[in-house]
C-alpha cells in the first residue's frame, strides 16, 4: 500500500510591502501624539515634527520618479535592456486628431508603443483603442478621468477610479491593463497598496520631453534623447500636447526624429508588457 500523500502546505497570500517612508511617518506620527502626552508642553516641537513630514511626503508624492512610496518602473529590467529595447509610451489620448497619425508614424518605423489612455477617452472613441490594439501596440491604465485632483483622493477614491478605468478599458480594449501610471505623476501614499491589490504595476520613465508645454520640437527631442540607451522608458503624448507655431501637434515633429535615433542607436522600440514579463507581487519579509 501506498503512503498517504500529506497535502500541499498552504500559503498566505502576499501582502503588500509598506516603504521605508510611510513606516517612518507612522511611526513620527504616534510618537508625537505619545510624546504631546506625556509632556503636553513640548506639542510645538512635536507639531513641527509632524508639518515637516506631511512636507517631505507631500514632496515625494509630486516627484513622479521617486520610489519612496512604493515600487515604481522608470527603466525597462534588466533582460530587455540587454536585449537592445526601449519603452515610448503615450499618455493622456486616445486623441481622433492625433493619435490615427501616431499609429502610421509607428508604423512606418517598425515601431511599437504603449498608450496610457485616459478611460473616458477610450470609451468616447472605442474603434480607436481597437486599432491601438490592432496594430500590435498596448492600451494601459492612466485613470478613467484624469482628475486634477487625483493625487488627493484617498485609498476609496483611488480604487473607484483606477477600477473604473481598469473595466472601461478592458471592454474597450480587449485586454486588461498590467500597469498604472497616475495622472501628471502625482501620487500619495494611499495609491500604492491600491495598485497592489489590483496587481497593477506603477509606471513613470526614464526620461520626458515636455511636450505638453514646449513647443519646439527640437527642445523635445533633445530631452528625449540626451543619453538614450537601452532600457529607458520615453514619455509623449497624444492627448494634451503643445503644439508648434505653426499649430501642428509637437508629438508628429517629434516621433519620426525620435524613431530614427533609436533604430540609429541599434535599439528596439517594444511596448511595456513585451518588455517586462508578468510577476508575482512580492510577499512582506
Amino acid at each position: 500500500m501506498h503512503a498517504p500523500t500529506s497535502p500541499a502546505p498552504l500559503t498566505s497570500p502576499p501582502r503588500w510591502r509598506m516603504p521605508l517612508l510611510v513606516k517612518a511617518s507612522a511611526a513620527l506620527h504616534l510618537g508625537a501624539g505619545a510624546v504631546v502626552i506625556a509632556a503636553p508642553a513640548v506639542w510645538p516641537w512635536a507639531l513641527g515634527a509632524v508639518a515637516l513630514n506631511h512636507a517631505l511626503v507631500t514632496a515625494t508624492g509630486l516627484w513622479p520618479r521617486s520610489t519612496w512610496l512604493g515600487a515604481n518602473v522608470r527603466r525597462l529590467p534588466d533582460a530587455a535592456a540587454a536585449r537592445g529595447e526601449v519603452s515610448i509610451t503615450i499618455d493622456d489620448g486616445p486623441n481622433p486628431d492625433v493619435t490615427p497619425a501616431v499609429l502610421d508614424l509607428l508604423d512606418a518605423a517598425g515601431a511599437r508603443a504603449t498608450f496610457f489612455c485616459i478611460a473616458a477617452h477610450a470609451q468616447a472613441h472605442p474603434q480607436l483603442c481597437h486599432e491601438i490594439v490592432r496594430r500590435g501596440h498596448s492600451v494601459q491604465n492612466h485613470s478613467h478621468a484624469h482628475s486634477h485632483t487625483f493625487s488627493l483622493l484617498g485609498p476609496r477614491g483611488f480604487s473607484r477610479e483606477i477600477a473604473r478605468a481598469q473595466d472601461a478599458l478592458a471592454q474597450v480594449a480587449g485586454q486588461r491593463p498590467r500597469f498604472f501610471r497616475a495622472p501628471a505623476g502625482l501620487r500619495n501614499p494611499f495609491l500604492a497598496p491600491v495598485l497592489f491589490d489590483m496587481q497593477l504595476d506603477l509606471v513613470s520613465w526614464t526620461r520626458r520631453g515636455f511636450d505638453t508645454v514646449r513647443t519646439d520640437p527640437d527642445d523635445v527631442l533633445a530631452r528625449l534623447t540626451r543619453g538614450l540607451r537601452a532600457g529607458d522608458i520615453l514619455l509623449l503624448h497624444d492627448g494634451n500636447m503643445a503644439h508648434t507655431a505653426s499649430g501642428r501637434p509637437v508629438v508628429l515633429d517629434v516621433l519620426p526624429a525620435l524613431l530614427k535615433r533609436v533604430a540609429d542607436a541599434g535599439l528596439r522600440a517594444v511596448t511595456l508588457p513585451e518588455a517586462i514579463p508578468p510577476t508575482t507581487p512580492q510577499a512582506v519579509a
